[in-house]
């Protein structure tokens, strides 16, 4: 089955992104999305460890390693980063100050509950910061290849995984599909254009509604 890459669903999910909205992109895969801002759009970037508006992946060799994302990952300074508290950054996420958060799954449930901190009793807990973020941004997205590694649905009925957040999630871009929650159910909007409905349904765990048209799915090669 054809499917998008990651560098592909964090480019389209940057796509949705408003010019100087404040941004928060989970630890991982998320983070990919800050290298697709389309032109003339500059979204504000923001860290749980207290930086705001800070720049691109350093050059090898050149990273600073006292100025790092949460993720442990060194970045650059830009005109403008500040740089604040461990507590005043979630002060930020908690107060509501931020726009949109950008998170991984391990399932998505069709009424928007979120489960992506643990795989269960034999996981590693991880949680960081990701509780704060579902409940205090104002849009709360996620980035996800549309099955597991073993072919399972990670879009399904009802979360079985411990959950990060509940009704939190209002759009979910897949390696299959944009697929946005919508009074409790997932509503497709596009898909890529080499599936069928059927064979896209087969590989969700919940019905998929479609009340209009379903525009194709097409990234570039990035």
């Amino acid at each position: 089955m054809d499917k998008l890459s990651n560098n592909q669903i964090a480019w389209r999910a940057a796509q949705d992104i408003a010019d100087g909205a404040y941004v928060n992109l989970g630890i991982g895969f998320p983070e990919k999305v800050a290298q697709f801002q389309p032109p003339g759009r500059e979204a504000i970037f923001h860290t749980e460890n207290g930086i705001l508006h800070f720049g691109s992946a350093p050059a090898p060799g050149q990273e600073d390693w006292d100025i790092i994302n949460a993720g442990k990952k060194a970045v650059t300074i830009r005109p403008g980063t500040a740089f604040f508290h461990h507590a005043d950054s979630f002060a930020m996420v908690r107060g509501g100050h931020l726009d949109v958060a950008i998170l991984g799954a391990y399932e998505v449930a069709q009424n928007g509950d979120l489960a992506n901190w643990s795989t269960g009793p034999k996981g590693v807990p991880a949680v960081g910061g990701a509780m704060d973020l579902v409940h205090g941004a104002k849009r709360v997205a996620v980035i996800t290849d549309h099955v597991t590694k073993d072919g399972r649905p990670k879009l399904v009925e009802h979360c079985t995984l411990p959950l990060t957040g509940v009704a939190c999630v209002t759009r979910v871009y897949t390696s299959l599909a944009v697929i946005d929650i919508v009074d409790g159910r997932f509503v497709l909007r596009e898909k890529l254009p080499s599936l069928s409905l059927a064979d896209l349904q087969a590989v969700t765990g919940a019905e998929l509604a479609v009340p209009g048209p379903v525009t194709d799915l097409v990234a570039p090669e990035v």
